[in-house]
């Protein structure tokens, strides 16, 4: 999974998230409340995940890092905590009352890109991840009218770690939010030949194909019959 740029220095003059969120490639992340951060009981257990400079980048997060005293190097691996824990924060955030509430109106806009399945007619998707764990699988788009999930289309994007949105946020969003679940499409691209139905004319196939093969087994009985009745008669 790819590292999206740490910009230039200049950059670091707005507020830390502020410039995350405006980085090219982190559009599907939403603004972490900055109380929900700060109440370490929501950051439980993270300080094992990022095992170096885990209160650095937490200062970072947080505008709060005194980063003059940093030589480059240290700088960029803080950096590069920051953000991953602000990537497993947001996985945790995003499945409270006010993150669902965030990821609701991203999804309103289709920020997350349609799906590109013609029979869901442009259905807004949301982003998923397949497992709980970091550094696992990246974050693919779940249709809830297909039901079905796809690669994003920018590869910033398909480089994004899954386990910064989890499993469980478009299924949490629908429970919570039940007017926004689209009606589930049935249907289904049936494939034809000269109006015929694809599946109709293999069919047939099969049968003529059933048909031949005790044709052929019919013979070969018949003329072992013939060649025993022969033996007999000489």
């Amino acid at each position: 999974m790819d590292d999206v740029s740490t910009g230039s220095d200049s950059d670091y003059s707005k507020y830390w998230i502020d410039w995350f969120l405006s980085t090219k490639g982190n559009e599907y992340f939403c603004e972490v409340d900055e109380d929900y951060i700060l109440d370490r009981f929501n950051l439980t257990g993270l300080n094992a995940e990022v095992q170096h400079y885990y209160m650095e980048a937490l200062d970072m997060i947080t505008d709060n890092l005194d980063e003059e005293n940093l030589d480059e190097k240290v700088r960029e691996e803080v950096d590069k905590a920051a953000r991953h824990l602000y990537g497993l924060i947001h996985a945790r955030f995003v499945i409270t009352t006010r993150g669902l509430a965030k990821m609701l109106d991203k999804y309103k806009k289709a920020e997350f890109g349609r799906c590109p399945r013609v029979l869901c007619n442009l259905q807004p998707l949301l982003p998923v991840g397949l497992s709980d764990v970091p550094m696992t699988k990246t974050v693919k788009l779940y249709c809830p009218r297909c039901e079905d999930i796809y690669n994003p289309k920018s590869s910033r994007h398909a480089s994004i770690d899954g386990a910064y949105f989890g499993t469980s946020v478009p299924h949490m969003l629908f429970q919570v939010h039940p007017s926004y679940l689209p009606t589930k499409n049935y249907e289904r691209y049936v494939p034809r030949i000269f109006g015929f139905k694809v599946h109709d004319i293999a069919e047939q196939h099969r049968w003529q194909d059933r048909a031949r093969e005790a044709f052929e087994e019919k013979v070969k009985e018949d003329r072992k019959q013939l060649e025993l009745e022969l033996h007999a008669n000489h």
